[in-house]
């Protein structure tokens, strides 16, 4: 009965974790019969972190697979070195309206609604709902890698596919004008589902806010492969798992960034690297104070290093500078550093990981009033759909049955089937 307690413990567990770490917002709520619905966890070193991080916050969800099972919701940014920084995690029991209002409910007590944040996630339909409620000034991105799986599945045509991801990784809107209407004449089908995709959502030339180089929801699904094997545990042990693998996140990357002897993470500094060498290949022609024109080949771009645009538009959208910015920083003796955002800087990385995230003491003393919170587990619903028959048949299986079966050849002599008339061994008739 391991599983139940589980449920019993949560009450003291979040109190001791909030006692551990300060800061730290958790929400338990139940039923009218004491029974488990939500959970929500934010640990103090996420919400003391999260304002050194872009402002782009990816939402996903993953079923647990324990005798209750659930599902567990995760939120989570992107630091400056361009690794995973997880907010917030709840368990909820399935994903609709409710559960998804819910955990952006919660989720708003910790990072506040702000025309300045982008919420990316899959194209769910209760999140929508949620998000136009709890963050209205937010701007809405969808999952383009969720986008192109859905796209596989209902149109045919490679070059339609590759067309689209033309379009969604697009900086300049001529060039995803031209690409859009190749697609519509191509398959007009297809062009009228992205239309009612909304092209704000998906494509990053349209869309409102800042995303930087968040397109996809992969960092908050690597949280949950890195959970994988936590999933079927009891909810507390789960919970622990969360806190684990955040100790060691944050221990870690905190003493790789007090190593770090550069002014930018060293994720920026490797991908600036390569722009610097291709840079050396453009020619520089100085306009006025503030602007050049950069150009190399048939190609001609202008760079605003005062404003820190370039005509291309990467240097707009990643807040980094794009080759041609760092050619033209580069013709004047201007540092390409000192054009990048503050949040790909060595010390914002820094101060996103410097509060601990300690273990729970579980000898301190537990108030009355805590220990006597009741949380009985939930009734165990079943996923919806018919029950399987059978067990899940492998590809090699399914592979093997839509084999067509082999030809067998009749006999001349005898007429049975299995040889031919060389291997016969019926009697000659005479």
């Amino acid at each position: 009965r391991f599983s139940e307690s589980g449920y019993s413990e949560l009450p003291t567990y979040l109190h001791q974790i909030r006692q551990a770490n300060p800061g730290t917002f958790t929400r338990l709520e139940v039923d009218e019969f004491q029974r488990f619905k939500y959970l929500f966890l934010a640990f103090g070193a996420s919400i003391n972190g999260f304002p050194f991080l872009r402002k782009v916050v990816v939402v996903d969800g993953t079923f647990l697979k324990g005798k209750y099972k659930g599902t567990l919701l995760i939120a989570s940014a992107q630091d400056g070195n361009f690794q995973i920084f997880p907010i917030a995690f709840a368990v909820v029991d399935t994903e609709n309206d409710d559960s998804w209002e819910w955990f952006f409910q919660q989720l708003s007590n910790v990072i506040q609604d702000d025309e300045g944040l982008a919420l990316i996630s899959d194209r769910h339909q209760s999140i929508g709902n949620a998000i136009k409620k709890v963050y209205p000034k937010a701007s809405r991105g969808v999952c383009t890698y969720h986008l192109y799986k859905n796209i596989l599945q209902r149109f045919r045509g490679r070059d339609a596919f590759r067309l689209v991801k033309k379009a969604a990784n697009a900086f300049k809107i001529s060039d995803f004008d031209a690409t859009f209407d190749e697609i519509g004449v191509l398959n007009p089908a297809l062009h009228r589902y992205l239309v009612k995709a909304d092209v704000r959502k998906w494509a990053r030339v349209h869309f409102p806010g800042d995303r930087y180089n968040l397109t996809t929801t992969n960092i908050a699904e690597s949280i949950n492969k890195a959970l994988s094997d936590a999933r079927s545990l009891p909810i507390v042990r789960v919970l622990d798992a969360v806190r684990s693998m955040m100790t060691r996140w944050f221990a870690d990357r905190r003493m790789d960034a007090g190593s770090m002897k550069t002014t930018l993470t060293r994720g920026v500094e490797k991908l600036l690297e390569k722009r610097v060498q291709q840079a050396k290949l453009y020619k520089v022609q100085a306009i006025d104070v503030h602007h050049a024109q950069v150009t190399c080949g048939m190609s001609l771009n202008v760079v605003n290093l005062k404003e820190k645009k370039c005509s291309c538009r990467r240097f707009d959208v990643e807040k980094l500078p794009c080759v041609h910015a760092i050619a033209a920083a580069e013709a004047r003796r201007i540092s390409p550093i000192s054009k990048c955002d503050p949040y790909y800087h060595k010390n914002y990385f820094y101060n996103a990981y410097s509060t601990s995230v300690m273990p729970r003491d579980a000898a301190s003393p537990v108030s009355e009033d805590v220990a006597s919170k009741v949380c009985s587990p939930p009734i165990v619903r079943n996923p919806p759909g018919r029950p399987k028959n059978s067990r899940m048949k492998s590809a090699l299986e399914k592979a093997t049955a839509k084999k067509r079966p082999r030809k067998e050849y009749t006999c001349s002599r005898c007429h049975r089937v299995g040889h031919n008339c060389k291997t016969c061994k019926a009697p000659i008739e005479v």
